[in-house]
């Protein structure tokens, strides 16, 4: 059976790159029937955090990429996080220290850093010259005794081509002499990720390691103490890396790299796994929306790309703008309460109350939305009893026939004790023609800014039924008082 695995370290918010490792791991999980494991590699304990690692969990949850085995969840290969597996290290280290396959290194940082302003000079990649290598045990002692603590170093054959059968890249070949005798364990007791990787994809059975592009450099390394261990090598594959726009390293001046920020700024899920799905891997059709199920059915290695993927803000906006306007309206003004709650539009305990009104709300704005987040300044028309006029509107309302548009509406609106539904508000603009002579954009761009403040928006009919008599009454009377010579 094929297992793959999601490994992230906890020390940030979930990295939409992560995420995008997350998806590819979970579509071919699925599409094999394997098992996916998430795993916490939080061996770096200056930056690991139980707080980031709930984030990372919690951000996995909401993209509805499940992980059947690992943290939180068990399983026969546990524990799922590197800081609980030390024990288990520790009988590898101690196997290749034995086996004189790793040794421990006195080196200071200043001597490190010599040794690499020297290879520098002769024009040569920096790494570790082996200095340690073969230091007897009277040497280390005498170290020791100094007060040293030494970190272990595995010991690097030389000359030797370590190749990667890669799934997405071919065949990638690494030169050992140019490695240098890396850290495994450092000075105080931590297995670097390097080896702790290798022991737990063994140990966990790993079959596909799934990963972005910036490891690839990793893997000749990881590959050395497979074999040094005398374990056999998974099946790599090495997705590409993601760029901005302008083909650089992707930041903040492209679009948030956290998943946080787009689940905060009301970007739905299914758009962002359409979304992550298709940044480096693309379907033999034209079909660009895709359920989870057809992902599933289709992924396949053969057409990840090499190349770097381009994470393009614009066609993020468009996909979500698609996937809120064909949602269900019940879920869609359901994820919009919580932004209308902020505003301080509506209270948590009206929302059961009001919430077919607030369906016809979100419903009358959604077709212009981009992200949920923009709710509040698409609606507040409908809950505020002012309005604030766009300056080059202004004039429109001094007009000589306007204010004989608000008396005739409102004395229409007074003697009505109907409800006001699209009808109705049909009917009234129909009688304030016929009672004023004014028509066609004469009346319907007065009338629109005295009620939105804007000469664009929702269907006018459909703004009166929503706002009902009284606010109509209330935005009407702001306006002759506060607007209108």
């Amino acid at each position: 059976m094929e297992r793959v695995r999601f490994a992230p370290s906890p020390t940030g918010y979930l990295h939409i790159g992560g995420a995008r490792t997350a998806l590819f791991n979970f579509l071919y999980a699925r599409q094999k029937q394997g098992t996916f494991i998430l795993r916490i590699e939080d061996t770096d304990l200056q930056r690991s955090s139980k707080e980031s690692e709930e984030v990372i969990i919690r951000d996995l949850q909401w993209l509805s990429i499940e992980w059947d085995e690992g943290v939180g969840k068990g399983g026969d290969y546990g524990p799922y996080r590197s800081t609980e597996r030390l024990h288990i290290y520790k009988e590898y280290v101690e196997k290749l220290l034995e086996e004189g396959k790793a040794y421990y290194c006195y080196c200071t940082p200043e001597e490190l850093e010599q040794q690499r302003k020297q290879l520098l000079e002769k024009g040569e990649m920096p790494r570790y010259t082996g200095k340690c290598r073969e230091m007897t045990r009277k040497e280390r002692e005498a170290l020791e005794a100094r007060g040293l603590k030494p970190v272990i170093r595995f010991k690097v054959p030389q000359n030797q081509t370590i190749s990667v059968n890669d799934l997405i890249r071919g065949k990638v070949e690494f030169d050992s002499s140019g490695i240098g005798d890396f850290v495994i364990v450092k000075s105080n007791g931590i297995p670097v990720y390097n080896f702790a990787v290798v022991i737990d994809d063994h140990l966990m059975k790993i079959t596909n390691v799934i990963r972005g592009e910036e490891h690839l450099s990793n893997t000749p390394r990881q590959i050395l103490i497979y074999k040094a261990l005398g374990f056999e090598l998974p099946k790599f594959a090495h997705v590409p890396l993601i760029l901005g726009k302008d083909r650089t390293k992707m930041s903040k001046r492209h679009g948030s790299t956290w998943v946080e920020h787009y689940r905060d700024q009301g970007y739905l899920p299914d758009a962002i796994v359409n979304f992550l799905a298709l940044l480096g891997w693309s379907p033999e059709g034209e079909q660009e929306f895709f359920t989870i199920e057809e992902l599933v059915e289709q992924f396949s290695f053969d057409r990840v790309a090499k190349n770097p993927a381009i994470f393009d803000i614009d066609k993020l906006n468009w996909m979500n703008s698609h996937y809120i306007k064909k949602s269900p309206l019940d879920k869609i003004t359901r994820l919009c309460v919580p932004y209308l709650i902020d505003a301080g539009f509506i209270q948590e305990d009206e929302v059961e109350a009001k919430f077919e009104w607030l369906k016809q709300v979100v419903e009358t704005v959604r077709e212009s939305l981009t992200v949920l987040s923009e709710i509040p300044a698409k609606t507040e028309i409908f809950f505020k009893d002012k309005i604030s006029l766009e300056e080059e509107n202004v004039h429109i309302l001094k007009r000589e026939h306007v204010k004989e548009l608000i008396n005739a509406f409102l004395k229409l609106l007074d003697e009505t004790d109907r409800h006001i539904d699209d009808n109705l508000a049909k009917q009234i603009f129909k009688k304030v023609q016929k009672t004023t002579g004014v028509k066609g954009k004469n009346l319907y761009m007065p009338m629109r800014i005295m009620l939105t403040g804007k000469t664009h928006g929702p269907e006018l009919f459909k703004v009166c039924s929503i706002m009902g008599k009284e606010r109509l009454i209330k935005r009407l009377e702001y306006v002759k008082q506060n607007m209108i010579q």
